[in-house]
């Protein structure tokens, strides 16, 4: 029991002891913070108690009704009455236990806090036949009954947090707590391939997985492979490469993407340590690591690494919810990932040794018909005085005419300073006096020069910054123009991006995706935004799903109308390395004075930067 210190009538503290509800409140706050983290607690009960099938229930995201029932060992009436008192647990027995935990749980915390924040009903059974249900309310429990039914347990979990307002108040959207259960059930399901797992919310089944078959032979393998399929989608897994190394360590086993294959967040980066998912800054660093200069920047690979270690050499009891987990020894952990996956890029092909490196960027050269090091920066001088960019029209990567096009037809903006009553700001028009274009830096800043000073502009954030502005535009404006596709687009979202991707779907209607839930975790796209072609827009959909789901699966984050107008135009926008023409430079820069804050990315970062050209002079002393 804890002891609680209060001032009496005299003004010296007494020391009391809390009464066991207290406790169990407390206790809920660190275990139960919200609906996902009460399913989660409840799961592994069911997988420690043997079950081969777990049917999770929701209704309201499990605010109103959560129910989890499995087809375990179940528990007769005398086990049941202790497994609801704090720290009762069959997991363990004492504290030298903790050395070599093989179970999900072992705090023995979660059903009394779980109980002590709603009304908890359990039917459980040890046989065929008879079960005992019992019925606990904020914490006081009404007499045990006995009832039919089968072996196994069934916990429905009524009014979460229905005593404790405060907690409600703290809850997200419906959507990012749904997304968050679905999280929780996906990397449950990933972890124990054979158990076959089913989310049904309000009657629709959002996830689904077969568990072990017939006809796998018992291959873990496989199984895990199929309920990977099952939750990230066929496509996600067919692309998938198998890890398995022993460094003496740790033993790595599972799957990864190649390089070309990846997400914009890590919302597919899942790592499980003994079979329990958790989180950890070696396992993250050691991916980042084996993809090291394989994959573009800001973009990560899809990875579901099971990474097993001596119990003895890990601590599990790190934090209440036992999603982090501590090694003795990092750094061979770290080397068996980062060698594990290094080694299955290299025998399937997808990592190029140095020899074929240089032979391709030695025919590619050739092909330009450029010696190496020469770059694209302006050099020749066409006829009618302007300048000249190799490889102008048939570098430009995804139609960025056609998306300015599509900008110019909309009514343009009131062009303004940065920071409002600043009259030492230059305004941008002023800019655009007798504006040249230079040409690129890398491939991804415009040099220009106009009057009175040299101009260096962040191509990807300029066209961002157009993009958002339009997007922003779109009530009580023109529509957005749209490409309608030859034949409608069938696209698959993982199970955890359908929350957000439904409650999104008005804004996302209204910038010109013509797009309807298909059954299941599809979507039907008809058209796009005139903004990109085709593929591209429908990767703009894809990542856009990807940010949603792991956006919403934070409590810090929940995302607006207007983060998911910034996402798209990000999305959509030019790249950094897309060789542009000069018209198509001069007409992004024509655009970029038009918004109302050319300065700054809708992220904040800078768009341009202005040199005169007597800050110049001054440089070389002239």
């Amino acid at each position: 029991m804890a002891l609680s210190a209060v001032s009496s009538s005299t003004g010296r503290p007494v020391v009391r002891l809390l009464d066991p509800h207290t406790v169990n409140q407390i206790a809920a706050g660190e275990v139960v913070e919200r609906p996902a983290a009460a399913l989660k607690e409840l799961i592994e009960n069911a997988l420690d108690a043997g079950a081969t099938s777990v049917e999770v229930t929701l209704l309201d995201a499990g605010r109103k009704l959560m129910e989890i029932a499995d087809n375990g060992h179940g528990m007769d009436s005398e086990t049941l009455a202790v497994a609801m008192l704090r720290h009762a647990t069959s997991k363990i027995e004492s504290a030298d236990d903790l050395q070599s935990v093989a179970s999900f749980g072992f705090r023995g915390e979660a059903l009394p806090s779980i109980a002590s924040v709603s009304r908890m009903v359990v039917e459980t059974g040890v046989g065929e036949g008879s079960r005992t249900r019992w019925v606990v309310e904020a914490g006081e429990a009404e007499p045990m009954e006995q009832i039919p039914g089968p072996c196994g347990t069934t916990v429905s979990v009524h009014d979460l947090f229905g005593n404790v307002p405060a907690r409600l108040k703290f809850l997200k959207s419906d959507a990012t707590e749904l997304s968050a259960c679905v999280e929780v059930v996906s990397k449950c399901a990933i972890a124990r391939p054979d158990v076959a797992f089913t989310l049904r919310h309000h009657g629709s089944v959002l996830l689904r997985t077969a568990g072990a078959q017939p006809g796998d032979g018992g291959d873990e393998v496989q199984q895990r492979l199929n309920a990977l399929a099952d939750v990230w989608g066929r496509d996600a897994a067919r692309a998938l490469v198998s890890v398995e190394i022993y460094n003496g360590s740790a033993r790595v086993t599972g799957f990864v993407s190649p390089p070309h294959f990846t997400k914009p967040t890590r919302s597919m980066q899942w790592f499980f340590v003994n079979g329990r998912p958790v989180r950890s800054r070696v396992m993250v660093a050691a991916v980042d690591q084996a993809y090291r200069s394989l994959t573009p920047d800001r973009r990560f690979p899809v990875v579901a690494l099971m990474i097993e270690v001596d119990p003895a050499r890990i601590d599990v009891n790190v934090s209440p919810t036992k999603s982090e987990v501590k090694f003795h020894q990092e750094g061979g952990v770290f080397d068996a990932i980062r060698r594990g996956i290094k080694d299955a890029l290299l025998a399937h092909g997808m990592v190029p040794t140095v020899e074929e490196v240089a032979a391709a960027n030695d025919a590619l050269l050739q092909a330009r018909g450029e010696a190496p090091f020469q770059g694209h920066f302006a050099r020749d001088l066409a006829p009618g005085g302007s300048f000249a960019v190799p490889g102008e029209a048939a570098g430009t990567p995804w139609g960025l005419a056609m998306s300015i096009a599509a900008l110019g037809a909309q009514a343009p903006l009131t062009p303004s300073s940065i920071g409002a009553g600043d009259s030492s700001t230059q305004g941008f028009d002023d800019l655009l006096e007798d504006l040249r274009i230079l040409g690129q830096v890398d491939d991804t800043f415009i040099i220009a020069e106009n009057r009175s000073s040299l101009l260096i502009i962040d191509q990807h954030v300029a066209h961002e910054r157009i993009l958002y502005e339009m997007l922003c535009n779109t009530r009580g404006a023109a529509p957005i123009e749209v490409q309608t596709l030859l034949s409608p687009e069938t696209l698959h979202f993982p199970p955890s991006a359908m929350p957000a991707m439904m409650e999104h779907l008005p804004e996302l209607q209204r910038i010109g995706f013509d797009l309807e839930p298909f059954g299941g975790d599809s979507f039907l796209v008809r058209a796009v935004p005139a903004l990109g072609r085709g593929k591209k827009a429908l990767q703009v959909l894809q990542d856009l799903a990807d940010e949603l789901a792991d956006g919403v699966g934070r409590p810090d984050l929940v995302p607006t109308r207007d983060d998911v107008y910034i996402m798209c135009s990000c999305k959509m926008a030019i790249k950094a390395g897309d060789r542009l023409a000069p018209a198509e430079m001069h007409k992004l820069i024509e655009d970029l004075a038009k918004t109302e804050n050319p300065y700054l990315c809708p992220h904040g970062r800078p768009i341009t930067i202005v040199m005169p050209k007597s800050d110049l002079r001054k440089r070389f002393k002239r």
